[in-house]
């Protein structure tokens, strides 16, 4: 019994220890720099995967703000059946990049690692970039356009491409909202983003990241 006890303590510790481990959302969520400021790994992690799929590192961040606000695992409400009776939740959606069961299985089986977490921002920024490297090659839109590839992110090829967003007004009002926050994003790291390039004490100009 007592071995039992410890085997069940030791388990809840590593569940409290890991979700200690994951790091609070940013406070001052309308500014990149004050972001990338309290988690500078967050601007590697962006980089890798704009270098990698060619996203802009703003707009991935205005993706996650949207998505997630930044918090590691958050999961859809679930529905209530009779008003108070916690039923299913309404999708498989998880993390940062609020990716679904069976998209991110197709991430993991042809860009990430098996061992890809959507509750780990190097993974959800990774995932995004794909997702969006993989909607301008489907449907020819622009990396730059964060509106639609939003409203692609949001309904799938398929129903992109049949227009189902123009009757949801909520779903174009945040595709809306993320192109904005990417341009206010983008605008605040051209001011800042020389900081986070060359922070680490190898990193000397001019031999850190360009």
């Amino acid at each position: 019994m007592a071995a039992r006890l410890l085997l069940v303590a030791g388990v809840l510790l590593l569940f409290t220890g890991c979700a200690m481990m994951a790091p609070s959302p940013p406070q001052q969520q309308t500014n990149i720099c004050e972001i990338f400021r309290e988690q500078p790994t967050w601007y590697d992690y962006a980089r890798d995967s704009q270098e990698r799929w060619g996203t802009p590192i703003a707009t991935q961040m205005a993706f996650v703000q949207r998505e997630s606000s930044f918090r590691s695992h958050v999961r859809p409400p679930r529905k209530r059946i009779l008003g108070f009776i916690p039923g299913r939740r309404p999708s498989s959606a998880r993390g940062y990049a609020q990716a679904q069961d069976p998209v991110w299985g197709e991430y993991k089986a042809d860009a990430g690692s098996t061992l890809a977490r959507r509750t780990h921002m190097k993974h959800a920024t990774d995932f995004i970039g794909w997702y969006n490297a993989r909607t301008h090659r489907q449907l020819g839109i622009s990396l730059h356009n964060p509106e639609h590839l939003y409203l692609a992110y949001h309904e799938g090829a398929g129903g992109y491409r049949r227009g189902t967003y123009r009757s949801k007004p909520q779903v174009m009002r945040a595709a809306r909202q993320v192109s904005t926050q990417a341009s206010r994003y983008h605008a605040q790291l051209a001011a800042c983003e020389a900081e986070f390039r060359c922070r680490r004490f190898y990193q000397v100009w001019p031999f850190c990241r360009a």
